[in-house]
């Protein structure tokens, strides 16, 4: 059973240790998941695996499944659960379609994106908004003041549509001066961030990770499992993928975000300390997460309850400081994702 923590030291808000991530939810063969992505009968028992476990925090978008995720999720959670039972998460930012205002981070989008959500996911409100890159993150958008973003952030919060902020991968001075933008005007801050952290990408341990964890944002980092590398998906190279996401169309994005030389070596002394636990690789990989005291919830993925089984029971899992030290020592500083792009 997952233990429930305190979604960092700026809000009141709880949250189970681990976050159900959604993107593989909704219609199959809608979105740039299609081919990997399950339909609500199939995500059901998933859903009710992940309550039965203390499961309770999920994390979605507005462009997964282009609004098919939201859907799917909104619907099985009002079904499932009571609504003061789970916290809801979900972005905004990313184009939704083609027109001149349908993505980024201006007012206008802010406004007209959380009144869509909203209408998918079938909810009065949502726990948590996270913007889903800073307001000059996403390439090909118009690049807003970061004071009129901070400001619709706000007022969606105080007409009640929203009741937590969170912010996802971006730059740690980007963050830094949103947060104290926010703080001068008396408006919302960010409680989290969900950044891109996880065993073959530790770039973020230089500034994001410390500066959370100094100012008390909890850390909610998304793909631990570095899309499956670190759970064995690719057997030594991209070209050896074993899933039906390793070796469909989402491989292209994988091989754009791992491109450190030590990603398969490393990935290889997962599966050697795995057998040396008895534990399979992904739950290492996992147990190495959440072992971090800054770590709040990572967001984990799953299309199957044997693999939530497994995620699950990784949280129990405690590593030596011989073996921490034996997973972490091959890494070798990567190119800065964000620097050349977008994480």
């Amino acid at each position: 059973m997952l233990n429930t923590v305190q979604l960092g030291r700026n809000s009141g808000l709880r949250v189970s240790e681990l976050c159900l991530g959604t993107m593989n939810f909704g219609q199959p063969g809608r979105g740039h998941q299609g081919d990997w992505t399950l339909g609500i009968d199939d995500a059901r028992p998933i859903f009710k695996a992940a309550i039965d476990h203390g499961l309770f925090y999920f994390d979605c978008a507005d462009t997964y499944g282009i609004g098919a995720s939201e859907e799917v999720v909104g619907a099985l959670l009002k079904e499932l659960l009571p609504r003061q039972d789970y916290v809801l998460a979900t972005k905004v930012s990313m184009p939704m379609g083609r027109g001149a205002n349908s993505g980024g981070l201006s007012r206008k989008h802010i406004m007209e994106g959380v009144d869509a959500c909203l209408k998918r996911l079938g909810h009065d409100y949502i726990d948590q908004l996270v913007i889903h890159r800073h307001p000059h993150g996403v390439p090909g958008q118009v690049q807003a003041p970061i004071e009129e973003s901070m400001e619709a952030l706000h007022d969606v919060v105080k007409a009640g549509k929203v009741l937590y902020l969170g912010g996802s991968s971006m730059f740690a001075w980007q963050f830094a001066e949103l947060q104290m933008t926010a703080q001068m005007h008396g408006w919302t801050r960010f409680v989290s961030m969900q950044n891109h952290y996880n065993l073959i990408y530790r770039e973020e341990e230089r500034e994001m990770n410390p500066y959370c964890h100094h100012t008390g944002v909890a850390l909610t980092p998304w793909s631990p499992l570095a899309r499956g590398i670190l759970a064995g998906a690719y057997k030594g190279g991209f070209d050896q993928g074993s899933t039906n996401r390793s070796k469909g169309r989402d491989r292209n994005r994988t091989e754009s975000l791992y491109r450190g030389e030590m990603d398969f070596a490393i990935a290889d002394r997962v599966i050697e300390i795995a057998e040396k636990y008895g534990k399979s690789p992904a739950q290492i990989a996992i147990a190495w997460m959440l072992n971090k005291p800054e770590i709040t919830a990572p967001v984990v993925g799953v299309s199957k309850i044997s693999q939530l089984d497994d995620l699950v029971a990784a949280a129990g899992i405690r590593i030596d400081d011989a073996d921490v030290t034996y997973l972490e020592e091959l890494y070798k500083p990567v190119e800065n994702l964000l620097s050349i792009g977008s994480s």
